[in-house]
């Protein structure tokens, strides 16, 4: 998708595989992640759930969405449903939980593709390096910031905290 200006461009599929519309979460400020099941970072879906909890009380307009990944180890080989009772039944998991995408390579999702050109990695490489990678993307649909698998979710508290006291630029 060349032509997209902005992270509410995007329809990723749902776990359904039905179009999952980005535009309605314009003015929020959302938390992306590549998740996956069998991963050493999987118990990071602990501190995602917390951090959710945490903002959603004061901040309605916080959204974390997981995208399912099986490109790094083949750490999520489930299907879209096994993947969701996982998230459900080992960690309450309540945020969304997208349809399995490939994030890097010929088949990479398209808002994958835009947001690894957005906020390059070290050395300015254009790829995910493993599961539990984060995107934080501003009410104006641009990216904040990225961080690396190690960086626990409760680390990010602060920068999200402020991220949502920004006022949103006029575009």
């Amino acid at each position: 998708m060349a032509s997209a200006t902005s992270f509410f461009d995007f329809k990723p599929k749902d776990k359904k595989g039905n179009e999952y519309p980005l535009a309605p979460l314009k003015n929020k400020v959302i938390l992306i992640v590549n998740t996956a099941s069998k991963c050493g970072f999987t118990p990071q879906f602990a501190g995602l759930e917390k951090l959710y909890k945490d903002l959603q009380t004061t901040h309605p307009d916080f959204v974390i969405l997981g995208f399912p990944c099986n490109q790094f180890g083949s750490q999520d080989p489930g299907s879209n449903e096994e993947i969701q009772e996982f998230c459900q039944i080992n960690y309450g998991v309540s945020f969304p939980i997208l349809g399995k995408i490939d994030v890097n390579g010929e088949k990479a999702e398209p808002l994958w593709e835009w947001l690894k050109s957005e906020r390059p990695g070290l050395m300015g490489l254009k790829r995910v390096k493993w599961n539990f990678e984060k995107f934080l993307i501003g009410r104006d649909g641009k990216v904040k910031g990225r961080w690396a698998s190690t960086t626990k979710p409760e680390s990010l508290k602060e920068v999200i905290e402020k991220e949502l006291a920004a006022t949103p630029t006029k575009a």
